[in-house]
């Protein structure tokens, strides 16, 4: 397996991916919003391949200010075998060398699977934050986040 950064032709790619192995659709799951995120920021996106097949992805989000992960997907042919748990610690060397003091992951409270991966990778809940959404666009009801 090998992990890379995203490219900027990778964005139907991704979507294809994310359609068949993430948990969920995000309002951004459409290709002008994931080309957007490739054009801003590449490195943010990284991508686990076997044979040039995707695998398993995650964005690893930096503000200059704090840590975001998204996107934590693993193919569900390849679950149990270390790739998302791969992703987070290149995710979090990312973090790491920009300057990053703490990472936080937004986790469907539906995913048991991902409660368990982040939890064995030192991730715990915070109860004291709540996450707060407001639409800037109209989104499909479909949508998470």
């Amino acid at each position: 397996m090998k992990i890379r950064t995203g490219r900027r032709d990778d964005a139907e790619r991704l979507l294809a991916f994310w359609s068949a192995a993430a948990h969920g659709r995000s309002v951004s799951d459409d290709l002008a919003g994931v080309a957007r995120l490739l054009r801003h920021d590449s490195e943010s996106v990284l991508v686990a391949e076997v044979d040039g097949v995707v695998v398993g992805t995650v964005i690893a989000g930096w503000g200059g200010w704090r840590c975001h992960i998204y996107r934590l997907a693993v193919s569900p042919d390849h679950r149990r075998r270390g790739i998302g748990r791969e992703l987070l610690a290149a995710a979090e060397a990312r973090f790491v060398a920009l300057g990053g003091r703490r990472s936080d992951a937004m986790v469907d409270d539906g995913n048991p699977g991902a409660h368990e991966l982040y939890r064995n990778a030192g991730y715990m809940p915070d109860s004291s934050w709540s996450r707060w959404v407001r639409p800037l666009v109209p989104v499909d009801s479909n949508a998470r986040d």
